[in-house]
């Protein structure tokens, strides 16, 4: 059985999800907008149930896919999410008015590598989601990881790179250099000792980091 069947089996597994929600998957289908993977998402929302984040705090909003699917299965948390793109940031808000989620999900406008101060006077986050322009990963992780609890998690998208980090050899220069940034991100995530970090291969990858409480 290929990976393709796997996956299509997986899909047609997965429960129904709202009308609202499968509009914007179809929207981010044929508009190009990187939202995550269906079965990576299911992932990573049994994983927050274990969790049972009462705030998350998610970097990398697109038109708000993930934070509306975190929303609805998790009706406890509040969300702080941030998009530098106003055109999604717009499109964001008008899809989390329509889910009703206006009261926990907050949508912050501008580049998160400048609005990591805004957050002194915050309380803490039991979950960190990135999910953003990948080459920043590490100064996402650095910049908010000490916006987490000890004991909360940090969630990385896109870390197995449609498979690239395995590659040995790319031809297309961006891509190499993007991938080599990954690859080194997730070597730096493993080596870190304030945390327990696992990658997950589903989707385009999850890795999982938990801060240690010590």
């Amino acid at each position: 059985m290929s990976e393709k069947e796997v996956v299509h089996y997986l899909h047609s597994l997965l429960p129904a999800r709202p009308d609202k929600i499968v509009e914007m998957e179809h929207f981010a289908a044929e508009h190009d907008v990187p939202i995550m993977d269906l079965v990576g998402m299911e992932c990573l929302l049994q994983q927050l149930k274990l969790v049972k984040p009462k705030r998350i705090l998610e970097i990398g909003t697109a038109i708000g896919y993930s934070a509306s699917r975190m929303a609805l299965a998790l009706p406890e948390a509040v969300i702080v999410t941030i998009e530098r793109d106003e055109t999604r940031y717009e499109q964001a808000l008008a899809n989390v008015q329509e889910l009703n989620l206006t009261d926990r999900i907050e949508v912050w406008h501008g580049d998160a590598l400048e609005l990591s101060q805004k957050l002194e006077f915050e309380s803490l986050f039991d979950v960190l989601f990135i999910d953003a322009a990948k080459g920043q990963y590490k100064r996402f992780f650095e910049m908010y990881g000490s916006y987490v609890k000890k004991g909360g998690v940090i969630f990385s998208d896109n870390v197995l790179f449609r498979g690239l980090v395995a590659a040995d050899h790319i031809e297309n220069k961006r891509l190499r250099q993007l991938t080599n940034k990954i690859k080194t991100y997730n070597s730096w995530l493993m080596s870190r000792s304030d945390y327990d970090t696992t990658i997950i291969p589903v989707g385009d990858g999850l890795a999982v980091s938990v801060k240690k409480e010590e």
